[in-house]
């Protein structure tokens, strides 16, 4: 048994048709919540795959364990690498149960911001999403990138909570082609 001195881990409980599931919440002294097992960035793909392109969705699928502990609140999603800057139309994003190929149902998102001056959007999920599901975000770029090449883009899940802890994810890798060359 590992000893973990500089956490809380509080246990809870509910009730499933008579039958009590326990759960590990991991919170820090100072109020920071922390997933117990984090999600997993299972896969990013875009709907089209040439520059200059428009009309393309870009999804990334996300599976949030069963013993996550807590609640996925909010999703960032950051441009690292590309040769372009990719603008999104923040107004026709989208979330969903499922993956790309099967669709389930829509998810109600709150607030999806881009932070100023850097190639970050943000996506709040209203309410919550509940451990146990996997979901796909879906971001509608401007237009695909001009240039052809890798776009790496960072994929960061934060726990339900006012001072939540964000748990990096991985990069999901998009590669665009010029059709002309």
């Amino acid at each position: 048994m590992r000893v973990v001195t500089w956490l809380g881990i509080a246990l809870a409980t509910t009730a499933i048709g008579g039958v009590a599931e326990v759960t590990q919440a991991v919170q820090l002294r100072d109020g920071t919540v922390y997933f117990v097992q984090p999600p997993e960035l299972v896969e990013a793909t875009t709907t089209f795959k040439d520059v200059n392109v428009w009309g393309a969705t870009y999804y990334f699928t996300l599976n949030l364990p069963q013993n996550a502990g807590e609640p996925l609140q909010r999703v960032t999603i950051n441009q690292h690498e590309g040769t372009s800057d990719i603008r999104f139309d923040l107004k026709d994003s989208r979330a969903f149960v499922g993956t790309r190929d099967r669709k389930g149902t829509k998810l109600k998102l709150g607030e999806v911001t881009k932070e100023k001056n850097k190639n970050t959007v943000s996506v709040t999920f209203e309410p919550p999403i509940p451990p146990g599901k996997t979901i796909t975000i879906g971001l509608r770029p401007v237009k695909n990138p001009m240039f052809s090449g890798i776009y790496l883009f960072g994929v960061t899940a934060f726990p339900q909570g006012d001072k939540s802890h964000g748990q990096f994810l991985g990069f999901g890798r998009l590669h665009f082609y010029d059709s002309r060359n």
